[in-house]
């Protein structure tokens, strides 16, 4: 039982590694905003990067940075919840 909500945790993480992955590749394309699926995507990644976001921007650094880099954070965060959760269990 135990190792299934690991697993389905493991998935879920694994799932919003793709999506912040997908986000930033779209970011990049010339792709409508106003596609159900873009808003889709924002919206399950949002809840995620804007905090990151948030906080770099509080920073002294993150005021003079113009690249968003909380996907990079984010991405690298959910990983490493990702190796200690199957170091731990």
């Amino acid at each position: 039982m135990f190792n299934t909500i690991l697993l389905a945790v493991n998935y879920l993480l694994l799932f919003i590694q793709y999506a912040i992955l997908a986000r930033a590749v779209i970011s990049w394309l010339p792709i409508s905003r106003d596609n159900s699926l873009v808003r889709l995507l924002f919206q399950i990644t949002e809840p995620i990067l804007a905090p990151i976001r948030n906080f770099i921007m509080r920073s002294m650094a993150g005021r003079s940075i113009m690249i968003d880099f909380s996907p990079v954070i984010a991405f690298i965060f959910i990983g490493i919840i990702r190796n200690v959760l199957f170091r731990i269990f």
